[in-house]
């Protein structure tokens, strides 16, 4: 017995639920579906939701707390000298505890531990079978509680709204609270790190050398955290990425619906779109094997040096690869926009351009700016083509031709491999993650004002 195959006994549970109280509220009436105070199938949508929404909060709550329950039993019931011995570390004993379970019996001598695995084993399966029983009997009940409720005067479709509207409440909820869990997360860990390193030499310090040094005596063993290389990089390379998908995706959109054929629409937008789906890492290589040697020898040619590892061909590929995003999403904007207005403005004698211009743009205008601001979310969050193509090194400059390094690769390699969370270097991760939060919430903030001081409404 497995979560999944208690899932799917489950799901079929609220299918025969939906067909069984259907079935009945029909049988209720000798098939006359007017003297219901509902369609039949609100019978069936009640049942099912009756029959899945216990069940599932059963399971839920088994997948949530299930497994920490059992480990409290399995270390409880350890000997007293495992227990003693690794009172400090209980979370060695069961990491070799599951080692033995995924494992097998080959790679652990202790008896102790083979015990305590065997009998981890035993309440993992007592613990599964309690939940699939519990589960299946809180799915019963419903089925038996809808069962009642199948006749010609029960509010079906009202009660199924009200069960809708509060799983739709509960949605939004859990987004919210994710979003809010997250906040508080790092906005903590960054207190922590504020207490060692002072905000403002996070926020304005022109160094950024996390490291910490072994011996006090050592130089640089306080490490350096000012953050302003990092973002200034991050800035660097999201601006020379959007100069190219900007302009490109924008373009390509007002092309594809209003100039392009229906057959060369059919065929390019597609093959642009695949852009999109291309993995990160492929950009990385694009840019790393051939962009980036391409711009050397070109800036040789004309006898400008340009590092091998440059913002300009890491911002380059990054634009290609955001192209499809400004693209799509600005198409979409553009053919939301009702053909009225453009027939008008055709018809009082203004010319193709002048009705994209004034009366097409502006009126797709939040469309076309929600598209601009997923494309520089995508540009400061992307790490893979950074990494491959300018480097990890923190560099204070506004030269294109340079290497940089950005804030989400830095938060890479502070959290890559074994790190303590009590200094100063991990904290800094979130620290960054915060302030890089922060300055994309202000960026919302100002676009939303900009576009609803500049966007065109039209009745």
């Amino acid at each position: 017995m497995t979560s999944s195959v208690i899932f799917v006994i489950v799901s079929v549970l609220a299918l025969l639920a939906f067909a069984i109280v259907r079935q009945k509220a029909l049988a209720s009436v000798d098939g006359d579906t007017s003297k219901l105070h509902s369609l039949p199938r609100h019978y069936g949508y009640f049942a099912a939701s009756c029959v899945l929404l216990p069940s599932l909060l059963v399971f839920i709550l088994w997948i949530i707390f299930g497994q920490d329950i059992l480990e409290s039993i399995m270390i409880a019931g350890l000997p007293e000298g495992i227990t003693e011995q690794y009172r400090e570390h209980a979370t060695l004993i069961i990491n070799r505890i599951r080692l033995v379970i995924e494992n097998g019996a080959n790679l652990e001598s202790n008896p102790d531990i083979l015990a305590a695995a065997s009998h981890y084993h035993a309440l993992y399966l007592k613990g599964i079978w309690a939940a699939f029983s519990l589960s299946l009997a809180a799915g019963l009940l419903g089925l038996f509680f809808a069962l009642n409720r199948a006749h010609a005067d029960f509010r079906a479709r009202n009660r199924f709204e009200k069960v809708m509207t509060a799983f739709l409440i509960a949605s939004s909820a859990i987004a919210i609270f994710t979003t809010l869990g997250i906040i508080i997360s790092l906005f903590f860990e960054s207190v922590r790190f504020f207490k060692e390193v002072p905000l403002t030499e996070f926020l304005f310090g022109l160094k950024w050398s996390p490291q910490i040094a072994l011996r006090a005596d050592q130089v640089g063993s306080s490490g350096a955290f000012g953050a302003v290389p990092l973002f200034a990089g991050t800035f660097l390379i999201s601006l020379l990425a959007m100069l190219i998908a900007g302009p490109v995706g924008l373009f390509s959109a007002i092309y594809m619906t209003q100039y392009a054929s229906e057959r060369v629409r059919k065929i390019v937008k597609p093959m642009l779109e695949i852009l999109a789906g291309v993995p990160t890492v492929v950009y990385g290589f694009f840019a790393a094997l051939t962009i980036a040697p391409l711009f050397r020898d070109t800036g040789d040619f004309f006898g400008i040096h340009i590092a091998s590892e440059s913002a300009l061909a890491a911002g380059f590929v990054m634009g290609i690869m955001i192209i499809p995003f400004v693209s799509s999403l600005s198409d979409d904007a553009i053919t939301a926009v009702p053909n009225s207005l453009k027939d008008g403005s055709l018809a009082l004698g203004a010319t193709k351009s002048e009705t994209i211009i004034k009366v097409l743009l502006p009126a797709a205008l939040p469309g076309i700016v929600g598209a601009f601001l997923l494309a520089i979310s995508r540009a400061v969050g992307e790490t893979m083509i950074v990494v491959m193509a300018a480097g990890m090194q923190p560099n204070l400059t506004a030269n294109p031709f340079e290497a940089v390094t950005t804030v989400t690769v830095q938060i890479v390699a502070l959290l890559t491999g074994d790190q303590e969370f009590d200094s100063a270097k991990t904290l800094s991760a979130f620290a960054l993650g915060l302030t890089l939060f922060v300055i994309t919430m202000c960026l919302n903030i100002f676009a939303l004002r900009v576009v609803r001081k500049y966007r065109e409404a039209y009745e």
